[in-house]
C-alpha cells in the first residue's frame, strides 16, 4: 500500500497519443474523490536492457539520497522557523508556489523541464546530472548550516553563562570589585555558591573548615532561586585546601579574578555573536529556501526518470507513456487505490505476460532463466499493473 503521505505518480502506455486522455479517464475514475493531474514523461534514450536494469537496480538509492536531502532541508527550515508551520508555508515552496500549485499547475499538467535537463538524452546521463546538481546542494546547505550552528553554540553558551543559577553563570556582573580584597601579598578572596539549605551549615562552619581563615569574612552578595553567593577571605597558601573542603561540605568554590576589561569585554562579544547569528540565520534561511526549491525539483525529475525506466522495462518500446499525478486522501486512500487498480486491469497482460516477471517500484524484467544473478533483487516484490512511485508531500505530514 503506498502512503497515503505522499504524491503518487502513475505511469502507463499512452492512449490515441493524447496524454490528456489518461488524465480525463483517471480523474472520471476516481470521480473527485483525490485531485489529480497531468504529469510529462521525456522520450529519453533508453540505452541497453543490461544499463536499464543496472539504474533499476540503482536507482532506488539515488531516490532515498535525494529523498533525505530534501527532508534535511525542510527540518533545516522548520528549526529556523521555531517550528511554525504557517511561516514553514511561506518558505517551503517551489519556484515561490506551494509544491502542490507546482506539482498540479491550474493547467493541469507538470512539465519536465526541457532547459535545464534536455529532452531526449540517455537516461544515464540525466541521472548523472540531477546527482551532481543535489549534491552540490547537499555541500552548500552543509558549509553554511555548519557555520551557523557554530556561532549559534557560542551565542547560547555565553547566555546560559549569564542566566544559569549562581553555581555556573557568569559572575562578572554579580561580583562588584569592593566585595574583594585586592593586592594583598598574602591574603585573597574567594567567592562560593551555597546551597539555600546549607545556609547555616555554612555559618557555622566556614571559618574551621582550615586554619588560617579570616574570622566573621564571609558575607552574601547575591541569591537566586537555589544558591546564595558568599564571599571569605582566606590566606592564600590554604586555598586549595579550603577549596577541597568546601567540596566535601557541598560548598562551591567559584574560580573568579576581577578583571576591571571583563565585563565590557563579554557585553561586546556577546553583542558581536547575537549580530553575527542573525546575519547567519537571514543567509541560512534564504538559502535553505532556495535549497529547497531546487532540491525538490531535482527528486520530481528523479522520480519521473524512475517512471520512464520501469515502463520501459515492463511495457517495451517505443516509449510512449503517459503519467498522471494523484493526491490520495488517507481517509479515502485505500478506495483510491482500487480504484486505480481496477482502471488498469487491461494493463495486466502487458505488465505479466509470459516473458516478463514484476520487478521493483513497479518494474517488469525480463524471464529469469535469461536474466538473474545479480538481477534478483529487481524481481522480488509484488508490484500493480502500472507503474506507481511516491514522491513526499510538504507540509502534509
Amino acid at each position: 500500500m503506498p502512503s497515503d503521505l505522499a504524491y503518487w505518480l502513475i505511469s502507463a502506455p499512452l492512449k490515441d497519443g493524447d496524454p490528456r486522455v489518461m488524465l480525463d479517464e483517471v480523474a472520471r475514475a476516481l470521480d473527485g474523490s483525490s485531485p489529480v493531474g497531468g504529469w510529462e514523461i521525456p522520450e529519453l534514450k533508453a540505452g541497453t536492457l543490461s544499463s536499464l536494469l543496472n539504474l533499476s537496480d540503482s536507482l532506488p538509492k539515488v531516490d532515498a539520497q535525494f529523498t533525505q536531502s530534501v527532508s534535511k532541508i525542510l527540518d533545516n527550515l522548520r528549526s529556523l522557523l521555531s517550528g511554525d508551520d504557517g511561516k514553514l508555508s511561506q518558505h517551503a515552496r517551489v519556484n515561490d508556489r506551494p509544491a502542490e500549485e507546482w506539482l498540479m499547475p491550474s493547467n493541469g499538467f507538470w512539465r519536465w523541464d526541457k532547459g535545464r535537463w534536455g529532452v531526449g538524452g540517455k537516461v544515464g546521463d540525466v541521472v548523472d546530472a540531477l546527482t551532481k546538481e543535489m549534491n552540490t546542494i547537499e555541500s552548500t546547505q552543509k558549509q553554511k548550516a555548519q557555520s551557523y550552528a557554530l556561532v549559534k553554540g557560542s551565542l547560547n553558551n555565553i547566555q546560559r553563562k549569564r542566566t544559569g543559577n549562581l553555581s555556573q553563570r557568569s559572575l562578572l556582573e554579580v561580583v562588584k570589585k569592593e566585595d574583594l580584597v585586592e593586592n594583598s601579598e598574602f591574603l585573597e578572596t574567594l567567592v562560593v555558591a551555597v546551597p539555600k539549605n546549607l545556609e547555616k551549615e555554612w555559618q557555622n562552619k566556614y571559618e574551621r573548615l582550615t586554619s588560617m581563615i579570616v574570622p566573621r569574612s564571609s558575607q552574601r552578595i547575591a541569591t537566586d532561586d537555589e544558591y546564595m553567593l558568599q564571599t571569605v577571605t582566606v590566606f592564600k597558601k590554604v586555598r586549595e585546601e579550603f577549596t577541597h573542603k568546601c567540596r566535601e561540605n557541598k560548598f562551591i568554590v567559584r574560580d573568579f579574578k576581577w578583571d576591571d576589561s571583563a565585563l565590557e569585554k563579554q557585553k561586546r562579544e556577546l553583542k558581536e555573536l547575537e549580530q553575527q547569528e542573525k546575519e547567519l540565520w537571514t543567509e541560512l534561511l534564504r538559502l535553505s529556501r532556495i535549497n529547497f526549491s531546487e532540491a525538490y525539483q531535482i527528486l520530481a525529475h528523479l522520480k519521473t526518470v524512475r517512471l520512464f525506466v520501469e515502463s520501459v522495462l515492463r511495457y517495451g518500446l517505443p516509449a510512449d507513456y503517459a503519467g498522471v499525478i494523484v493526491k490520495p486522501d488517507p481517509k479515502t486512500a485505500m478506495k483510491t487505490l482500487r480504484t486505480l487498480s481496477t482502471h488498469y486491469t487491461y494493463l495486466a497482460s502487458a505488465s505479466r505476460g509470459p516473458s516478463t516477471r514484476q520487478g521493483k517500484s513497479g518494474a517488469a524484467t525480463a524471464n529469469t532463466e535469461d536474466v538473474g544473478g545479480e538481477w534478483a533483487s529487481v524481481m522480488e516484490a509484488e508490484f500493480y499493473d502500472f507503474v506507481l512511485f511516491e514522491l513526499p508531500k510538504v507540509l502534509d505530514v
